[in-house]
């Protein structure tokens, strides 16, 4: 059975106020899924409730995943499933290495242990791949690190963990032109090998190009909107959002940014995002 990610008839609000009004996305293996729309209209808010951030309150629908329900789990319990997401400001953790951060997670998810040899010959494969510094391994995760090294760190963890649904918060953002090949091969390398359902956040088409998605929605006002495959992406690279917003009769929502908290031990550093 290919692994599945079902969202039926989300709502999801924040502080009494409601972002994302129904909801609906099923993500099988093997698909590749492009979340577009203007900013401050629910789609890193999809991401975080998926994943399970404690800000946002579920008031109506239900997430599924292989038809368990994904809203009784915790955090942890969810990416032990396999369920992963790469953040759009990734946290630092001092005191904690790299290599530490990675092992347990990759031990929590096995009935054994990886062994410290097959560990380090992966790890030590994967930063070659992404070009990043050789000590990485033995640095604290994301402390002192640049915008793109925190950003192809998150790739790093995702190469690593391996996980059956992968949820990437603008993860291209900040990084320059040669990063971003070395992360789109990256993705399209583990799906290759390991046919993982993808959700993608990006203003960026040229990210789209390389990865090439196999689905794309646009999400405006918490809602989707319009749906389609790799040629949606093209027209509003090309056209933006105005032909949408006539054609279907919107008025776009512009939202103020925020104050969110981070998942799991950084939950007390406030961060702002486009939603």
């Amino acid at each position: 059975m290919s692994n599945t990610l079902e969202i039926i008839d989300l709502h999801v609000s924040v502080e009494d106020k409601e972002i994302l009004k129904g909801i609906n996305l099923v993500v099988k293996e093997g698909e590749v899924h492009a979340i577009m729309g203007p900013n401050g209209n629910g789609k890193s808010t999809l991401l975080q409730t998926i994943m399970g951030h404690p800000k946002y309150t579920i008031t109506r629908g239900s997430i599924l995943f292989n038809g368990e329900d994904v809203l009784t789990m915790s955090v942890d319990e969810r990416a032990r499933k396999g369920i992963f997401l790469a953040m759009q400001y990734p946290q630092e953790i001092s005191g904690v290495t790299n290599s530490d951060f990675l092992r347990a997670a990759i031990n929590s998810r096995r009935e054994e242990n990886i062994s410290l040899f097959k560990f380090i010959k992966q790890i030590e494969a994967n930063i070659k791949k992404l070009k990043m510094k050789d000590d990485l391994a033995h640095r604290f995760v994301n402390d002192g690190f640049s915008g793109g090294e925190k950003k192809r760190n998150e790739i790093l963890q995702m190469m690593m963990l391996e996980p059956s649904i992968a949820m990437l918060d603008e993860i291209d953002s900040g990084l320059d032109v040669d990063a971003i090949k070395l992360v789109s091969d990256a993705i399209n390398e583990l799906i290759g090998k390991n046919p993982m359902g993808l959700l993608v956040v990006s203003h960026y088409e040229r990210f789209f190009t390389l990865i090439k998605p196999t689905h794309s929605h646009v999400i405006v006002d918490g809602k989707i909107v319009v749906e389609g495959d790799n040629e949606l992406v093209m027209k509003i690279d090309t056209d933006g959002y105005d032909w949408l917003y006539k054609e279907l009769d919107i008025t776009p929502v512009k939202e103020d940014k925020p104050l969110v908290y981070s998942l799991g031990t950084c939950a007390n550093n406030k961060r702002n995002y486009n939603a």
